[in-house]
């Protein structure tokens, strides 16, 4: 089994730390990590250290660094414009997409959205989805963290115009004639990937990532849920990509 992840705000400089904190407390008393055994840390921007545990305090570890790396950020660069799902559904596309590769994730305020994230309760929401995709990234051992962008809730016409600006736009539809696993990438910038609610993309929302330079794709012949479709349409760009 590989080494366990955990994320630190910046890399040590030297080649002795003591891993404390939230971090701390999570690898010396709910993971166990006892001295001899090794752990990766990374920064969230591609940096990693490998280090083994030299000893074990109360909720820390210290710790003796015996390796560096660096990461390069996949290319082109991936985001998932997620509709706003009720209950769990979106934080399962969120981990899951994680688990995936995906880049970063716009939280989208589409007009089919049954749940909607305003104020206070937006907040709350999407740092359930900032804090569901950093633990992921630790569970896939990801040196680059992805980034929940945006507001709670972006709008569609702000959507669109992260569409306009990026190298590809793809929206998942189920009547698109289109298939991902045949249109062309790009080899460089930015692929934008839409990604509806539980009731769909609305005609005049289609129409204005049509007109931002977004294209329809389907997947396949069944329609899948909000909460899986993400994640699904990362596994052919993952592949088509040469990420796997």
């Amino acid at each position: 089994m590989s080494a366990p992840l955990f994320l630190v705000e910046a890399l040590p400089t030297t080649d002795t730390l003591t891993l404390d904190g939230p971090e701390g407390h999570h690898a010396a008393t709910v993971q166990r990590l006892r001295v001899g055994e090794e752990l990766l840390l990374a920064d969230g921007r591609g940096g990693t250290a490998a280090a083994v545990v030299t000893a074990v305090g109360r909720g820390s570890l210290d710790l003796r660094v015996t390796s560096r790396g660096y990461a390069d950020a996949s290319v082109p660069r991936i985001v998932v414009v997620q509709g706003i799902a009720k209950g769990d559904r979106g934080e399962l596309a969120v981990q899951a997409m994680t688990e995936a590769g995906v880049d970063e994730i716009v939280p989208w305020a589409a007009s089919r959205s049954v749940t909607q994230w305003r104020g206070e309760r937006g907040v709350r929401a999407r740092e359930k989805w900032v804090a569901t995709a950093r633990e992921a990234a630790k569970q896939a051992r990801r040196a680059w963290l992805p980034v929940v962008a945006g507001a709670p809730d972006e709008p569609t016409a702000t959507v669109a115009a992260r569409i306009s600006g990026a190298a590809a736009g793809f929206v998942l539809h189920e009547e698109a004639e289109a298939r991902l696993t045949t249109v062309e990438l790009p080899p460089t910038g930015e692929i934008v990937l839409v990604v509806g609610p539980e009731g769909g993309i609305a005609p005049a929302e289609l129409d204005a990532f049509r007109a931002a330079g977004g294209r329809p794709v389907r997947l396949g012949p069944a329609v899948l849920r909000t909460s899986t479709a993400g994640v699904a349409a990362l596994s052919v760009l993952a592949t088509r990509l040469a990420r796997w």
